[in-house]
């Protein structure tokens, strides 16, 4: 984080985030940056973490947990958000269990070893980051065209639309990625 906007201190926190900071941390063994980053306003952590939820680990979705971090990761490369490209691009290849395809939905995910039905949804994708107004029926023929569900093109918009605003908020605040995050999913764990 930027000399501006310093991480808050642990214990300055309310007891709801603190908590839900070192489940994190338990689980992962480290507190990712972006946990601390937004608690210096508990309103708006919370309300960011509830949607961040409600979008992410919605279990009636048609999108797999690894669909999801490849949107992110391909939303956050075009929005040139280095910590959501590193921090979702580390999660995308545990999802995935493929140490390459972070890098490659990154860089360019029309080329990338992704299923045609994944690229289909990442153009959905790319095209409400840039051109949500454009948006048209031929778009969702598209999506259905792979099985995808009107409810399926909603969950990509929402999470399209979320990150846009995470990716806005981690570059204007200098949030860098954990180093932990570096070499996650890229060798089978022991």
């Amino acid at each position: 984080m930027s000399e501006r906007y310093p991480l808050p201190d642990l214990a300055d926190l309310p007891e709801d985030i603190v908590e839900r900071i070192l489940e994190v941390q338990d689980k992962s063994g480290f507190v990712p940056n972006v946990f601390l980053a937004f608690a210096r306003r508990p309103a708006e952590w919370r309300a960011f973490f509830a949607y961040h939820d409600a979008i992410m680990q919605r279990e009636e979705s048609g999108l797999t947990k690894g669909d999801r971090e490849m949107i992110v990761t391909a939303i956050s490369a075009a929005n040139k958000c280095l910590y959501c490209v590193v921090a979702h691009g580390a999660i995308l290849r545990i999802y995935e269990k493929k140490p390459t395809v972070a890098e490659q939905v990154a860089t360019n995910y029309r080329i990338a070893e992704i299923t045609p039905r994944q690229r289909a949804m990442l153009d959905f994708a790319s095209k409400v980051n840039t051109r949500s107004h454009e948006i048209c029926n031929d778009d969702f023929e598209a999506l259905h065209a792979y099985g995808f569900t009107d409810e399926d093109a909603w969950d990509i918009t929402a999470i399209t639309a979320f990150f846009g605003l995470s990716n806005r908020m981690a570059s204007v605040t200098g949030m860098m990625p954990n180093v932990e995050f570096y070499t996650m999913g890229r060798t089978p764990r022991a």
